[in-house]
């Protein structure tokens, strides 16, 4: 009989198929030209991440621009820092960094930062000069830059001369290059001014405003507004500050010059007729400075200046609890910057709060830490549930800017010393200070030399009463030494800020 053979139910032979072979070659083959072209780059593969367009130097140069035009000039520095990354050979870039960078330097309080900043700016003109040497307008805001570093706060004698002829060479080179430029004359008339050119300066200015261009530059207006204002014609530079604020509206540092130049014509009314005289002159000030603080709050910024520059001048008013308020608002925005203690601690001493100055002058100075630095912004103790939290404060070099702080807290604790409670030993290292100081730079202090040595003199004889048991005279409170120091540095705390 015939069997049919088993067929295979778990094992098939193996047998081959050409079009399954065929298929499988196409395969390969394709795989092999994509890995390819994946290579040569013409075809991107799918798991790459999606490329980030790079945003142009022109758009980072708009946002500057606005910023500035906003008048946060922290944000329109970041800008520009961003487009010379992008564009670091743009000349024209570095040499507007340059311009912002300079006119922030006003908004901040330190001498420190100050000078770190104009350095900064500096450094940006330099790259602008060095990338574009026959570009008048480069050379104009070096001219610019190098100007504002020659500040005797936080350079010497020596120092300052030497950025003021650089400056002057620069301007000079600025108009050889450009005749017609109105930056670079507007900003020779500045240099001219802080050589004590006055005149001269003047003459300059009548030279710009011939230039159909220089109605168009806010720098213009500000620059002649800084001559009059140097010529003692208030008024006058108060006019040609409100034609620069028509061109930069929202620029505080306008509106505080505004503010600086009725206060100091208040203060005149004041010498002649009395406070209450000048308190409508006062009161035009306080607009402006408020100005700037409202125009702060509208884009954000925690600018302490225009609330220090209402403090003094309530303080000049003599309404030193407001005053002493706006100062403690200015700590909130900076409560690790010393000069603001110090500038809480003078509107104590002048209010006869004479503990509370200690408590704050001695943060300014000396520096402070924990539950003393919210002690010396005027608190019982820090409440950190209330955003007062104890704070480093590093201290503040003597200077002619800080000197101030220096005499009143070692006269302060002078004459607050008692037998029981002697505080004279530190109060005598505070005037040792002083004294060293006064002749270490006899050239800072020519005005006001013979009033601070009175007040070192006064305190000294204080302690050497107590040190030798004489009887002391009936000192409750400095009120002898605070006429003096009134005298001695009203003007300079009201001048140290806008």
């Amino acid at each position: 009989m015939n069997v049919n053979p088993r067929r295979p139910l778990f094992n098939r032979r193996p047998q081959s198929n050409i079009y399954r072979m065929f298929f499988w070659m196409v395969l390969l083959l394709g795989g092999v030209w994509l890995l390819q072209q994946m290579d040569k780059g013409a075809i991107k593969s799918p798991f790459e991440a999606t490329a980030t367009p790079t945003r142009s130097p022109e758009s980072y140069i708009m946002e500057g621009d606005a910023n500035f035009t906003a008048g946060n000039l922290n944000a329109a520095i970041i800008a520009y820092r961003e487009a010379v990354r992008v564009d670091p050979n743009n000349a024209e870039i570095w040499a507007k960094l340059a311009r912002i960078q300079t006119y922030s330097s006003a908004f901040l309080i330190t001498n420190n930062e100050r000078k770190a900043r104009l350095l900064e700016a500096l450094e940006s003109a330099d790259k602008a000069v060095e990338l574009a040497s026959d570009n008048s307008t480069a050379h104009a805001i070096r001219a610019f830059t190098l100007d504002w570093n020659a500040n005797s706060n936080f350079h010497t004698t020596e120092e300052v001369q030497d950025f003021l002829a650089r400056a002057e060479q620069e301007a000079l080179l600025a108009q050889q290059l450009d005749s017609k430029n109105p930056l670079a004359l507007a900003y020779y008339a500045e240099i001219l001014v802080d050589q004590q050119k006055w005149n001269q300066a003047e003459l300059i200015m009548e030279q710009v405003f011939e230039l159909p261009e220089a109605a168009e530059w806010m720098d213009v207006y500000r620059v002649n507004a800084y001559v009059q204002e140097t010529l003692g014609q208030y008024n006058l530079a108060i006019s040609e500050y409100e034609k620069a604020i028509k061109i930069e509206p929202n620029f505080t540092f306008l509106y505080s010059s505004i503010g600086v130049n009725y206060r100091r014509l208040a203060f005149d009314v004041a010498v002649t007729r009395g406070v209450e005289a000048a308190r409508p002159v006062y009161e035009q000030s306080l607009e402006y400075f408020d100005k700037a603080v409202q125009i702060n709050e509208q884009i954000g910024v925690k600018d302490p200046g225009p609330h220090l520059s209402i403090a003094n001048t309530y303080s000049q008013l003599g309404e030193f609890f407001i005053a002493a308020r706006n100062v403690q608002t200015a700590l909130e925005y900076e409560p690790t910057n010393a000069d603001i203690y110090g500038q809480l601690g003078v509107i104590y001493f002048r209010s006869r709060n004479y503990e509370g100055s200690v408590l704050s002058l001695k943060c300014a100075i000396y520096g402070c830490s924990g539950e003393e630095s919210c002690q010396g912004r005027g608190l019982e103790r820090c409440f950190p549930d209330l955003g007062e939290n104890p704070v480093d404060v590093q201290r503040l070099e003597i200077s002619g800017n800080t000197i101030h702080y220096y005499y009143i807290y070692g006269s302060v604790l002078a004459a607050l010393s008692r037998p029981a409670e002697n505080r004279c030993p530190e109060a005598m290292q505070t005037m040792q200070e002083v004294t060293t100081e006064l002749d270490a730079n006899p050239d800072n202090y020519v005005d006001g030399r013979e009033t601070i040595i009175s007040i070192v003199e006064a305190g000294e004889e204080i302690c050497a009463s107590l040190a030798s048991g004489t009887p002391l005279p009936d000192l409750s409170a400095p009120t002898e030494l605070s006429t003096e120091a009134d005298a001695g540095m009203s003007e300079a705390t009201a001048t140290s800020t806008p």
